[in-house]
Order: C-alpha cells, then structure tokens, then sequence
C-alpha cells in the first residue's frame, strides 16, 4: 500500500528547482574517485554525438532504445471516445482471432499506460492538498508535507491534475455507442445490447445504431456478432451489417450510400438501395449473425449460427471508415453483439490463420538475390549479419565459438580441412571484451562496476552522454530499492515462520493439553531424542537481516540525497519526472505491489545496458546499431506500412512470427 503518492524530499534537500533556474548541476563524475565526496556544483552542458552512420547520438530521452525516461504518470494527450481522464479506463479484451497480432500488442501497451495513469492519478487524488504553481511543467501541482512513512522519512507529497494518454493505434469496437444511435433505442448490458422500445417504424423508416469504434483496418480481418434475443411481435425487419460515420440512423442499415447490410425478413444484401440481392437464409429470434470485412482483399462476408455463408460485399472503399451497424423496425426487437468478449459461433480464429499461412507461404517462396556479382550468397549473408550482431553487442566467446563452428562446417562439407573458406573469422577484439564486462555488470545489477569500467577504459563516454549517466545513476537507486525489498520480504518470512497463524490448532481439550505437556516434559528430559530446537538460530538470523537491512536503508536514503542534489537544477522535464517516479520508490513498503513496479524488473537493465553499449561504440567511431537490429526495424517499419490500409503487413508480427 502506499504511503504516500510521491517522495520527493529525501530528507528535504532533493526538490525539482524549477524549470528557469540556472543550466547547473554538480559534478557528475567526482564520486568515481571518491564516493563520500560531496559534489561540487559546474556548469550543466549538454553535448551531441554523431554514430559513424550519421545518425544522432545524444539527449535522447529514452531510457532504452527509442523509449522515454521512465514515467507512468505524465502522458498527455487524449482517450479516443473517452474524453476523459486516467479515472475512465474501460476494461479491456482482444478478441481471440487478433491474439498475437501486432495490432493487439500496441493496443495492451496503450492499456497499460492508462491503467498506471488510472492508478497515479487515483493515489494523488486520495490526498488533502493546497494549490501550488510551478513553471517547471504545463500541470497544477498541489503539494504539503507528511508525516514520516515507514522509513522515517519527511515526505514533500506533489499532486498532479488528471492525467491523459495518447492512443498510439486505432482501438476496436467495445460496445453500441450511446451518442450516435436513433433516439429511442435503448442501449442495456454494458452497452453490447440494443432494444428498440419506441412505436413501429413506417416502411421507410427504422431505429439503427453504430458501434463505439470503426473496424480497424490495421486488423486485417475484423469480425463481430449479433444475437437476436428477440425479434418483437410480428418482427423480423433487423438488419446487421456496417456503415460509415455520417449514414443517417433512421434508416435500416444497407438502404443508404455507405451502409451495408444482411436482412433477416427476406436473407437478401442491401447496399445503397431498398432493393437487394439473395444472400443467405432469413434469421430470426436466437440466430447469430456474424458480420466481417477483410481489409486485405476489401470483401465482406456474413455468417449465420458459425456457418460461412460466402462473400457478400466486394469493392469496399479505402478510404472509408467503417462501423459496426444494427438496425429494427418493430418495438420489443433486441440485439444483443459480441465484438469479442466472448468466443464466436463461427471459427474466425481458423480464418485468420489460413490467411496468415498464405501469406507466410509467399513470404518464404521469395528469394534472396544478390544486389551485385560479388555479394554474398544467402547463407554467408545470414552468418555476417548473425557474426556482426555478436561482435556489436560484446558476446565474444559466443561469437568465436560461432565464428568456428560455421568454418568448421564449411570445410566438412567440402570434404577438405584445409579448403579456403569465405568467412571472415572472428579476431580478438579488445574493446568488445571491455563492453562485454560493463554490460555483464549492468545485466547483473552491479551499477558501481559498470560506471567503474566505463571510466576506466572510455572516459569521455559519460562525459558526452550525461543522460546515459543519469540513466545508470537512477538504475543503481532502483537496485537499492530492490534490495531493500528483498530482504524486507526475507524478514517478514522469517516472522510468519515463527509465529504462524494457530488459530485453527489451538487445542480446547484437556486431554489434548495434558498430552502436550507430557511430550514437553519428555523433550526436556531428553526422551526420544528430539531435535534441538532452532528458534534461536532464527532469532540470530532475523537481527542480522534487521540490521542489514537498515543499514542498506540508510544508505539508499543517502544515495538519494545525493543523486537529487546533483540533478536538482537539471533543466529537463524528462529528467525531472524520471526523478519524482524514482524517488517515489521510497514511499512504499513494498514497492513490487506499487503502481511504480514495472520500474523494479529486472528487464528494465537490459535497455540501459545497451544504450551505453552504442554510445561506446559511437565513441570508438563505430554505428550505434548492428546491422541485424537496423534489418528488423527497417522490416518492422515497412511491415507497418503494409499493415496501415489492412494489407498483407496486418497479418505479420515480425519479431513475434520470425523472431521467437
């Protein structure tokens, strides 16, 4: 539980100046030489470095590749069809058939950023606060003092104004959408079901309504069902199917430009005219229909009751965003969708994967051909960029023993062991075995080790890339807060084992008491040699742990207090809230149960180790990059064009489908 929504004093001397104080912050390297030094204040500047492929090297704001410096509660912008704040998250699905998808992936990690959002702004909300004005961020901010929290510390608890996040990919239908429906048509069950409780509409007339979100076409294929719960006396007039946003609502779907749709009084298909064509069957009360468009080939399809009754619809426009669409005619009819909450009557899961297979089939029948007469064939190809990937991010021994291996098998294959292979193998290379210990250190935690060795042997490196420098420096409090919460668990298991819950063994028997004692009796006397009792080796092993742990404590405090005044005049709001959320650590007892946990994982040292492994090798005049990773990203990016218009790159997850 936490303590307090932000510690950000430390004791008092760590505030965020505000963002017009002057450029300065302390030495950045002092404590290097020695550690109990304090820090001088020197100018602040900020330097750029260019990797040997021209591209920029320098101020990023990521704490890894291309990411922002860690924060879970400043995101700005907006919830499309929300329009509210953090508080407003909707509960979130993916349909069953768009599992894996990387579509489905953007969306998960949108929902995250708003679930962490919902929680900040949930915990800044609890507080009673003054108002208080800063320059250093476009938010109110409300802050007041706290008694101490289980440290011991004084906390400056700051309130943050609701929170917006942006929505990275166009989300998918949820539910029937209340402000654009026809006015007295009732929208019931967490808005998936329709009823129409108004009088019978006339020949041309009708109640419709459209879903929250249009299909997305970076789906590929994107499918939704409708049960008929009831088709009202005498009804039968429902017709499902989709339309765009400006299709009038007061017509049954497929009567007008851009709508289309499957009658159930007649089984015929309706698309901009009251005259239709057979289709399918006639459906009624209990039926499911299902509704699809795939994007890739701009067709429709129906189903009734999980039967494909083929295609209905071809040409669909490109350009059109189009809607889940229902709509009736009599009073009592209701309609209840499934947009994927729930499994589907039809085996859309099956569909989607046999066009994923088609698509994998033709990707695999193309062939590598060689852009000139003495490039590499495609197998020497694939070892180089592998080799080069290896040597790039400091695996030397694995790249040596690879290096072996493939010249080995070259010359068994020729049947010669002295045959002449063309396969550069691989040399020793100093500087990768030093970036091999600086990011072993990092992958394993050892924050002061890999600062040491990056001194060490590139000097420069950390004076060139201060905000690698602040990343490494506010990963080593967070591996303090880790071990803080590691032996505060190991503490409180050595409680519970001593003292565990006996309300369930007390013994209400005399006889049962009196056979206790006499087994306690023979345990004094040494009867059937009973075990010593360990209760004291426990005892000496809990204040060890007590002790330690508050000596760790301390010294985190102590950390933070220094990294907070060497950072306090740093200009940069990234650098700024990284620092709040950091620092915030400390405000819980446990902070793996908090909303910051994502900042705890182990995985988060593998972006910064990486990062300072290119800035090294932008130092020694090397790209920042290995060939393989600027391969997938350039396949990533086309792969999102292709996918963009719900094309073939929609049914591709490249680090998903080639890459694990």
């Amino acid at each position: 539980m936490r303590r307090s929504s932000y510690a950000a004093a430390l004791a008092g001397n760590t505030g965020i100046s505000p963002a017009n104080a002057a450029p300065t912050r302390s030495g950045a390297f002092s404590h290097l030489v020695n550690s109990s030094t304090p820090h001088t204040i020197s100018q602040h500047r900020q330097s750029r470095s260019i990797d040997a492929d021209g591209h920029p090297n320098s101020m990023s704001t990521s704490w890894g590749r291309g990411g922002a410096l860690p924060s879970y509660s400043s995101q700005t912008g907006h919830w499309q069809g929300l329009g509210g704040g953090a508080q407003d998250v909707p509960p979130f699905f993916v349909p069953s058939y768009l599992r894996g998808s990387k579509h489905a992936e953007k969306l998960q990690e949108a929902h995250k950023a708003k679930l962490a959002a919902q929680r900040e702004f949930r915990s800044t909300q609890s507080s009673n606060a003054g108002s208080l004005s800063t320059s250093s961020s476009s938010v109110n901010l409300h802050t007041h003092k706290l008694a101490g929290s289980h440290r011991g510390l004084t906390h400056e608890v700051i309130e943050r104004a609701p929170v917006f996040v942006d929505e990275p990919a166009s989300p998918w239908p949820t539910k029937w959408n209340e402000n654009d429906k026809f006015a007295q048509l009732d929208i019931e069950h967490e808005g998936r079901q329709a009823k129409f409780s108004g009088s019978q509409k006339t020949h041309d007339e009708a109640a419709s309504v459209r879903a929250d979100c249009p299909m997305p076409r970076q789906c590929g294929i994107y499918y939704y069902e409708v049960t008929v719960v009831s088709k009202g006396k005498d009804g039968r007039m429902i017709g499902v199917g989709f339309s765009g946003p400006k299709v009038a609502l007061t017509r049954i779907p497929g009567w007008e430009p851009d709508s289309f749709a499957y009658h159930g009084d007649d089984g015929q298909i309706f698309n901009n005219t009251t005259s239709g064509k057979n289709y399918g069957p006639k459906f009624g009360t209990l039926d499911v229909i299902g509704c699809g468009i795939n994007f890739r080939t701009n067709t429709a399809f129906f189903t009734k009751n999980g039967h494909m009754l083929g295609t209905a619809f071809r040409d669909l426009k490109a350009n059109m965003p189009y809607y889940p669409t229902i709509g009736v005619k009599k009073s009592g009819e209701t309609l209840r969708a499934n947009f994927g909450q729930e499994p589907f009557a039809f085996d859309i899961d099956k569909m989607v994967q046999d066009e994923k297979a088609a698509i994998q089939k033709e990707i695999n029948l193309t062939k590598f051909v060689p852009s000139a007469a003495s490039a590499p064939e495609e197998t020497q190809f694939i070892h180089r960029l592998i080799s080069q990937y290896l040597a790039h991010d400091g695996y030397v021994e694995t790249a040596q023993a690879f290096a072996e291996e493939i010249v080995d098998g070259a010359r068994a294959l020729a049947n010669d062991d002295d045959a002449t292979i063309p396969y550069q193998e691989a040399v020793e290379d100093v500087d990768a075995l030093n970036r091999q210990k600086i990011r072993a250190a990092i992958l394993e935690g050892d924050i002061d080790k890999a600062l040491k060795h990056t001194q060490a042997y590139y000097p420069s490196v950390l004076r060139d890339n201060e905000n690698i420098y602040f990343k490494l420096r506010c990963r080593k409090f967070i591996e303090m807060i880790r071990d803080c919460n590691e032996l505060t668990t190991q503490c409180q298991s050595t409680r519970k084992s001593k003292h565990p819950a006996s309300n369930a063994n007390k013994r209400n028997s005399t006889a049962t008491d009196e056979y206790d004692f006499q087994m306690e009796l023979d345990e004094q006397f040494g009867v059937n040699d009973p075990t010593p009792s360990l209760d004291y080796l426990d005892d000496d092993d809990l204040v060890d742990k007590q002790a330690t742990l508050q000596q760790l404590t301390a010294s985190t405090i102590a950390y933070g207090q220094e990294l907070g005044a060497e950072f306090a005049n740093d200009p940069r709001r990234e650098v700024k809230q990284a620092l709040r959320d950091t620092f915030a650590l400390i405000a819980y007892e446990n902070a793996k149960e908090s909303s910051l946990a994502p900042l705890l994982e182990v995985d988060g040292r593998t972006p910064v180790a990486e990062e300072l492994n290119s800035a090294i090798l932008v130092s020694l005049g090397k790209c920042s990059s290995a060939a393989m990773e600027r391969l997938v990203q350039q396949t990533e990016a086309l792969v999102g064009e292709l996918a963009e218009d719900g094309g073939p790159g929609a049914f591709v997850n490249v680090r998903r489908d080639f890459l694990q």
